[in-house]
């Protein structure tokens, strides 16, 4: 069994900075991507970011191009979204997501992605 777990978020203000993890674990995981997405109230789940296991590329979505950026961490299948410049526009659940194998790419669909993480509430204050 998969699981992704998300761990950091909270509350701060806007102009500042938030750091997520997310760690896979269970034995099939297989992935060759670990992405990020976000979902405000009342709105439909959208892309943040992908980043290849493999080869460390990163894909982003226009809105945070600049002020967000997604690196591996030492311990084996985990990544963080390291958020700066932070805007009451990025306020939502932020969710880590994989794809049960390997795929060509970094996609941005999230009907790709197989697996998530329960999500981990970031609140970015005006």
């Amino acid at each position: 069994q998969v699981q992704l777990v998300e761990s950091g978020g909270g509350l701060v203000q806007a102009g500042g900075s938030l750091r997520l993890s997310c760690a896979a674990s269970g034995r099939t995981f297989s992935s060759n991507a670990m992405s990020w997405f976000r979902q405000a109230p009342g709105k439909e789940r959208e892309f943040v970011g992908a980043f290849n296991l493999v080869s460390g590329s990163t894909y982003y979505a226009d809105s945070v191009k600049g002020r967000f950026s997604i690196s591996r961490e030492n311990a084996k299948n985990t990544v963080s979204l390291e958020m700066n410049s932070l805007k009451p526009d990025d306020t939502g659940v932020y969710y880590c997501a994989a794809y049960r194998g390997t795929r060509i790419g970094l996609s941005r669909n999230r009907y790709d992605y197989d697996y998530w993480g329960q999500g981990t509430q970031v609140t970015v204050s005006s």
